[in-house]
């Protein structure tokens, strides 16, 4: 490159697992990379459910996106976030510091959660998509423990100690195993007055079987293994309402103080700015190379990306294949920065398996044709997930914890912030009604002690 001659800017918008995966592989040397997200830290997904039910704190599975890229130069890290797409003019509308040009553009934002319409019920059915959404989560399943300690109300305490989960996907069966062996195991040695291990954890399918990506035979395994802890699996589902007190079903009310919703995912709305079709859930479809078809210089990865690969294959929305498709957006971008022009390759999804966990010593497994469950596939499970798990502390802390949380059945992060901010929205009128509803306070009085 002539030392006169500007680098070309590339805007990486997202780092998550696609954007990492890119950045990590492009020649900053011939290009100028401007990254862009509006955390200033990696969330590492998978786990997000361990922080909701109180097995790991944030920090574990969270990095700074700067602490990261700090030893490879060319990097540009900014906190902000991208709120309109120009493919004419090649910028980037940012919400706080203006517009960005760029020569070339990577996409990978994310996806939201998707309530299919019923955008009203996110006051009281909170995702799970972000470090917020799992502190949320965490902050209100406790709470509702601590508020059934002190009730005498029969009917109020087996609300608060009802969790009704929406979705029976990966996320869904995590999160109802997780809820069941915290409330039997965990917060069962904490209270006096209750006896948590009578807490309802109530599983909500829409489909005939819970996950739908798993061989029938694996998902009835799984399904036979939340049983055993306790959880109750509802097929065939469907929701009508959702309030501050009660999951409405077609033919009975289910009273419940927590619902948590895993039920689906929809593209950002950044997708929506884009001039290309988009499938139901909002992904943008994409050409085989991962380029916006009709726009050479824009490319998506990760959650937004809808695509059939040059194997035939529908790319699934999984974080191996964003790190595959970050990874093949740098190799075609830096063939180009070398003056290599021609046909760009197709985008060639490479599946290693599909794997979820149920609870402690509980998953299932397929890799590649080889079906698996139990402690072998839970076994699996733990060291996927650490070999990824980004920066070398957060993998050491993430395995201390879980070998102590093993052997003493002891999640250590149970702690409750943000009350004081929920008491004092509680006396301001100008409160939102759907936010007091889902975050009522505790009854007042003093307890009544338990009788002999």
């Amino acid at each position: 490159m002539n030392g006169n001659e500007r680098k070309k800017r590339i805007v990486m918008l997202g780092a998550g697992f696609g954007g990492l995966s890119f950045c990590r592989a492009v020649d900053t040397s011939r290009a100028e990379v401007v990254l862009i997200d509006r955390q200033n830290h990696h969330t590492f997904q998978p786990l997000l459910y361990q922080v909701a039910t109180a097995g790991l704190s944030m920090p574990d599975i969270a990095h700074p996106i700067r602490s990261i890229f700090r030893r490879k130069k060319g990097i540009d890290v900014r906190l902000d976030e991208a709120v309109h797409i120009d493919p004419e003019k090649s910028e980037v509308r940012l919400r706080d510091t203006g517009t960005i040009a760029y020569d070339s553009l990577v996409i990978g934002v994310g996806a939201r959660t998707n309530y299919f319409g019923n955008d009203r019920w996110e006051a009281f059915a909170p995702g799970l998509k972000t470090l917020d959404d799992a502190a949320l989560i965490r902050q209100r399943i406790l709470y509702a423990f601590e508020r059934a300690e002190l009730t005498d109300d029969p009917a109020e305490r087996t609300r608060l100690m009802t969790i009704v989960v929406v979705g029976g996907g990966p996320t869904g069966i995590e999160l109802a195993g997780a809820f069941a062996e915290l409330a039997r195991f965990v917060l069962r040695r904490d209270f006096r007055r209750i006896d948590s291990a009578q807490t309802r954890i109530i599983l909500l399918e829409v489909a005939d079987r819970i996950l739908q990506s798993f061989t029938p035979g694996l998902a009835a395994k799984a399904q036979r293994q939340l049983e055993k802890l306790g959880v109750e699996i509802r097929l065939d589902a469907r929701i009508k309402e959702i309030n501050h007190d009660s999951v409405i079903l077609e033919d009975e009310a289910i009273p419940a103080a927590n619902v948590v919703w895993g039920a689906g995912v929809r593209a950002s709305p950044l997708c929506d700015s884009l001039p290309v079709e988009q499938d139901r859930a909002g992904r943008v479809k994409v050409a085989p190379d991962l380029s916006l078809p009709g726009h050479p210089d824009i490319f998506a990865v990760g959650d937004i990306v809808h695509l059939v690969d040059a194997a035939g294959k529908p790319v699934p929305g999984v974080s191996p294949a964003a790190m595959q498709m970050g990874r093949h957006v740098a190799r075609i971008l830096n063939r180009e920065l070398r003056g290599k022009r021609g046909a760009r390759a197709p985008f060639r999804y490479v599946d290693k398996g599909i794997m979820a966990t149920i609870g402690r010593s509980k998953a299932i497994a397929d890799i590649r044709g080889l079906r698996f469950s139990g402690f072998p596939a839970w076994l699996a499970w733990l060291g996927v997930h650490l070999v990824f798990l980004v920066g070398f502390r957060n993998r050491v802390i993430v395995f201390i914890n879980w070998i102590y949380n093993y052997f003493a059945y002891r999640g250590g992060a149970r702690i409750i912030t943000g009350l004081d901010r929920m008491f004092r929205m509680n006396n301001h009128e100008a409160r939102p009604r759907a936010v007091v509803e889902a975050n009522p306070l505790p009854p007042t009085g003093p307890p009544r002690e338990k009788s002999p």
